[in-house]
C-alpha cells in the first residue's frame, strides 16, 4: 500500500508540474519578449539575443499613435471610481436580498439570475444608443463608468450567500437595542464582512481593467480616451505590430502588476469570500 501511495503521488506531482509549466509558459515568453533587444514580432525563438529596458523607457515615451501613460491612467481612474461605487451597490443589494423580504423578492432573484446568464457585450449597441441619447458619448471616460456601475447590482449572488452565513440574530439585538436597518448594515454586518468586501472589490477591479469591448464602442477614433486593453489591442495592428511588439510585451508586463499585487495581498480575504458565498 505505502508503494502504491508513493507511486500514486509521485505520478501526480509529475502531471501537476507538467500543467504548472505550460500555464507559466506564455507568461515566461511575455515576459522575455518584454527585455528583448530586438525589434519584430514573430522570432522562430523564444530565448532573446539581448537583453534591454528600452522597451520599457520606450513605452512611456507618449506618440501620435501610442500614449500608454495616458492609456493607463485612464484605466486607473475608471477603475477605482467605479469599483468605489459599484462595490458599494454589489454589497446593498446584496444584504437587501439576504436579509428583507418583500414583494416580487424571488422573481427579482430570478431575473437577475436570468440575465446573468448572458454575455454583457449583447446590449452593448442598445446601451451605446442610449448614452448617445443623452448626450454622454463626447465623454468616453464618464460613459465607461457609468456603464461598469450600472450593471453590477446584477452580481450580487456572491456576497448574498456569504451575508446568509452571518447569523441573523446579530441583526435582531441590534433591533431590540434600538439600532436601524442601515446602522445594522454599517455597524455590524459589514465590519463582520471583510472577505466578501475584498472579493466584491477585486472582481469588480478586474472588470474595467480588462475590458476591450465596451471601450472599443464607445472611444471609436479617440485615442486620448482609451484604456489599456484598447490601446495595447492598437499595438498589435498590421502597421503598428513590427515597431510596437516587445513594448506591448512590456506593457502586458506592467499591466499585470497592480492586479497581481492585489492578489497576492489579499488572496487569504479572496478565499474566504468565495468560499463563504459559496456556503
Amino acid at each position: 500500500m505505502k508503494a502504491r501511495r508513493a507511486v500514486t503521488n509521485t505520478i501526480c506531482h509529475l502531471l501537476l508540474a507538467f500543467l504548472s509549466l505550460i500555464w507559466v509558459l506564455p507568461i515566461g515568453y511575455v515576459l522575455l519578449t518584454s527585455f528583448r533587444k530586438e525589434s519584430g514580432s514573430y522570432k522562430s525563438y523564444i530565448w532573446p539575443r539581448g537583453f534591454t529596458l528600452d522597451n520599457y523607457k520606450n513605452l512611456f515615451q507618449p506618440t501620435s499613435q501610442v500614449n500608454f501613460s495616458r492609456w493607463f491612467f485612464n484605466t486607473l481612474i475608471i477603475a477605482l471610481i467605479s469599483t468605489a461605487i459599484a462595490a458599494f451597490f454589489v454589497l446593498c443589494v446584496s444584504y437587501c436580498m439576504s436579509r428583507l423580504r418583500f414583494k416580487m423578492r424571488k422573481p427579482f432573484m430570478n431575473v437577475a439570475l436570468i440575465l446573468g446568464m448572458f454575455p454583457g457585450f449583447m446590449s452593448m449597441v442598445a446601451i451605446y444608443y442610449i448614452l448617445k441619447g443623452l448626450g454622454l458619448t463626447e465623454n468616453p471616460l464618464v460613459c465607461l463608468t457609468l456603464v461598469y456601475i450600472s450593471g453590477s447590482g446584477l452580481t450580487y449572488y456572491i456576497a448574498k450567500g456569504f451575508f446568509d452565513t452571518i447569523p441573523k440574530s446579530l441583526d435582531e439585538s441590534a433591533y431590540l437595542d434600538g439600532a436601524t436597518r442601515s446602522q445594522v448594515f454599517f455597524k455590524i454586518t459589514i465590519p463582520l464582512s471583510k472577505p466578501i468586501i475584498v472579493y466584491t472589490v477585486l472582481t469588480t477591479f478586474m472588470a474595467p481593467w480588462v475590458d476591450y469591448i465596451f471601450p472599443s464602442m464607445i472611444c471609436g477614433a479617440n485615442y486620448d480616451s482609451y484604456t489599456v486593453a484598447l490601446g495595447m489591442f492598437k499595438m498589435l495592428e498590421r502597421e503598428f505590430i513590427g515597431a510596437y511588439y516587445t513594448q506591448f510585451a512590456a506593457g502586458a508586463v506592467l499591466v499585470s502588476i497592480p492586479i497581481g499585487a492585489l492578489f497576492i495581498v489579499m488572496q487569504k480575504y479572496y478565499v474566504g469570500g468565495v468560499t463563504g458565498g459559496a456556503v
